[in-house]
Order: C-alpha cells, then structure tokens, then sequence
C-alpha cells in the first residue's frame, strides 16, 4: 500500500505466474473470457498491465499457465527415455507425467481445461500451443526411427497422442468422477491395441 507521499507500508505482494493465473481464471469462470478484460487482471492481482505482460505476452496465454515449461519437460523426458524401451512406452509415460495434476490442483486443472476446450476465443491459441506439443512428440518419434521430423509417420503419431489425450481430457471433464490419469491411461493404451491388430 502507498501512502500519499509515495512511502511503501507492508510488504508488497508476491506475484507470481501461478498467483496471477489464479485471479485470471476466477474472472475468467465468474465474468466470462471475452468479457474479462487485461486491466480487470491486472487490478484483481493488485500489478500493473506492464507487470502482468512480463509474465504472460497476451490474455490467452493467461489459461495456458506455463506451458511452455511443461513442454521444455515433455521434451526433456523423451530425450533422456532409454533407447532400449519402446517408443510407445516412452510416450505413454511422458504424456501421462506431461499431464500429471499436482495433489490438490484438480479441481483449478478442470475448470483451466473447460475453458481451455469450452472457449471459442480460445480455439485458434490453443491450435498453436497444440502444434508445439505435436512437434516435440513427432520430433521424438523421428529421432528414435531415424527419419525426419516432418515425415508423415513421425507426423501422425504426433496428432495421434493429441487427439487421444483430447479424448482423455474430454471424457474427464464429462464424469466428475474420473481419473484424468487412468482416462489418459485408458485412452494411449487403447490407441496403442488399436495399432497393434
């Protein structure tokens, strides 16, 4: 808090992407995204528009959290997947530990997610952030079958687990009930029968 003089009283609050996510995603679930605008966040978590935009480049980066560094991980942990194992099985475990909601976070992950798939503002965003992923998942499978990282059958097993794991995430979000984790389970391993017959 200022005083009139400009003196700073208490400390001031921490900002952090997490903290300025969480007050985004309350306003988006209660005002609606198109309706919430950049400066009601800012003000929601007490920084300013250019604090904000140090921690996120627009307001449809905001739901997305920080996947970048989820993917960096994605990334990492398929690099270092021992060569021996299968590349299936590699990609089974990253995408089930890509996705991996930390205890307590489910019901903030569910409501990110609804938005995420639910928002029609959000759709060509999300088409972006949905290629990155793609991408590390084909440049993965051409690196372990030697072939290049736009061939078509390192390609399509980057669509494949994308759409698989939308087909988790949806069935998740339909049943309150569900497992995230043993929908993805569920929804790879099926995927996985389907191309082994």
């Amino acid at each position: 808090m200022r005083h009139e003089r400009g003196e700073m009283f208490g400390r001031p609050r921490s900002t952090t992407h997490e903290s300025i996510e969480s007050v985004a995603l309350d306003l988006f679930h209660r005002d609606g995204f198109e309706q919430t605008t950049v400066d009601d966040i800012a003000t929601a978590a007490g920084i300013s528009r250019r604090t904000l935009f140090r921690y996120f480049a627009s307001k449809n980066d905001i739901p997305w959290g920080r996947f970048s560094e989820g993917l960096a991980e994605l990334a990492r942990r398929l690099e270092e997947a021992p060569h021996d194992e299968p590349v299936w099985q590699a990609l089974h475990d990253a995408i089930l530990d890509f996705n991996a909601v930390p205890a307590g976070g489910e019901e903030q992950h569910r409501g990110r997610m609804r938005l995420l798939l639910g928002t029609p503002a959000l759709q060509a965003h999300s088409a972006l952030m949905y290629a990155e992923w793609r991408g590390v998942i084909a440049r993965f499978v051409a690196e372990r079958r030697g072939i290049a990282a736009d061939d078509v059958r390192a390609v399509v097993v980057g669509h494949a687990a994308l759409g698989v794991s939308l087909a988790a995430y949806e069935t998740w979000l339909a049943h309150d009930d569900a497992d995230l984790g043993e929908q993805l389970d569920a929804a790879l391993g099926a995927l996985r029968d389907h191309l082994a017959e």
